[in-house]
């Protein structure tokens, strides 16, 4: 692992500026938009061929050092979805007969993509409970080659300790691959808590506005190369526009995701004290499983938490069809405030009891908290109660 010196600048201004900000006269202050697939070529070599879906676009470029930038790593690559991201990044790391062990809490696409697809390719994967003492250890083959877990956990808002883990793949010579799609690099920046690789679903925080579909690949020069060819075989490259779009979305990370985090620790506190919310999920509050580590480990506890109404699963509906702010869908991560049931979206796969082993039971509510007033977003939360 090599970690980049972030050097004087903050991240915030990371975010907007990069690590080298133009100042050549008449250049433009925004990026300009390259919608073109071909470039003009060199004849007589193939040095500097220049092909969107090699991932060196003008606009891919620029936003892939900013977010090595923001990230503390040597390269970035912005690849066409988080999925794709997820599947080509380890898929850069594991041959057939590899294996991998991955935490047991995930994101129902990724457990998919490990116990279903994965086998069709060779590579074996044991799903490990990350809370269990020495889990890791005990499940490690001689033909384990990495470690992959979210962490904060979608949608159970649980908070997997980075640094234990990273003491083990160090010493037994496997990569650490973080999803840290929940957390945003506001809040968490794996790498330096001894993480190889991060992933995120950029179409959630990094872009933070419903309308981008975008994933990202961050670690050193050397492995970021082995993803860009698995991206471009199997063509999992963006769109010039997604890469603009999201370099757009980039300058204001900051601001967005401090706000959230200000206001899903409001909302968690309210529905605390609340007698017709059952539960709520949300590593701010001090009697999350997982509030020590999250105080510890994360700059900010998220925008994202869960509850539970005393209604149960069947008051659910009721409540979702009475909300006017909070919009019933999947996605997350944006400025506008979403509300998503996993039983009937990421986690619809699973049986009532795989689901609530997870710590996802029916009737349970994934809120993604948006940059709106925070009295705006309970006084809504109330009258659905109501």
């Amino acid at each position: 692992m090599v970690k980049k010196d972030r050097g004087s600048l903050a991240l915030s201004t990371l975010a907007v500026h990069g690590t080298a900000p133009v100042r050549e006269t008449d250049a433009p202050i925004v990026s300009p938009l390259h919608q073109s697939v071909n470039y003009v070529q060199e004849v007589g070599t193939a040095d500097g061929m220049r092909y969107p879906r090699y991932g060196n676009g003008p606009n891919a470029e620029i936003v892939q050092k900013r977010l090595a930038a923001i990230e503390g790593a040597e390269g970035a690559l912005v690849l066409s979805s988080g999925m794709g991201a997820t599947a080509c990044a380890l898929l850069a790391l594991l041959r057939p007969g590899d294996h991998l062990l991955a935490s047991s809490w995930l994101y129902g696409g990724t457990r998919t993509l490990l116990t279903e697809e994965f086998a069709t390719l060779g590579i074996e994967v044991s799903l490990v409970d990350p809370m269990e003492s020495r889990g890791w250890r005990k499940r490690m083959r001689k033909q384990t080659r990495a470690i992959f877990l979210e962490s904060p956990v979608n949608p159970s808002c649980r908070v997997v300790d980075l640094r234990p883990i990273s003491y083990l793949t160090h010493d037994s010579g496997l990569a650490l691959v973080v999803d840290s799609t929940f957390a945003s690099p506001v809040n968490l920046r794996p790498i330096e808590l001894g993480a190889d690789v991060v992933i995120h679903s950029a179409t959630k925080y990094l872009n933070g506005h419903h309308d981008v579909l975008s994933g990202v690949v961050c670690g050193t020069a050397s492995y970021i190369e082995e993803v860009r060819q698995k991206m471009m075989i199997w063509g999992q490259a963006p769109d010039p526009f997604a890469c603009w779009m999201l370099d757009r979305g980039l300058k204001t990370l900051d601001v967005r995701v401090q706000r959230q985090n200000a206001n899903a620790m409001a909302i968690a506190r309210w529905c605390e004290a609340r007698k017709d919310v059952r539960r709520v999920h949300y590593p701010g509050l001090t009697d999350h499983p997982d509030h020590e580590v999250a105080r510890t480990m994360l700059d900010g506890f998220g925008g994202m938490l869960g509850i539970e109404i005393s209604a149960g699963a069947k008051g659910t509906e009721k409540f979702l069809r009475k909300l006017k702010l909070w919009r019933h869908a999947p996605s997350l991560g944006g400025v506008d405030s979403l509300v998503s049931e996993p039983r009937y979206s990421s986690h619809v796969h699973l049986t009532p009891d795989e689901r609530a082993r997870l710590g996802v039971p029916d009737g349970f509510l994934r809120l993604s908290v948006g940059i709106e007033a925070a009295e705006d977003l309970i006084a809504d939360l109330e009258q659905a109660l109501k």
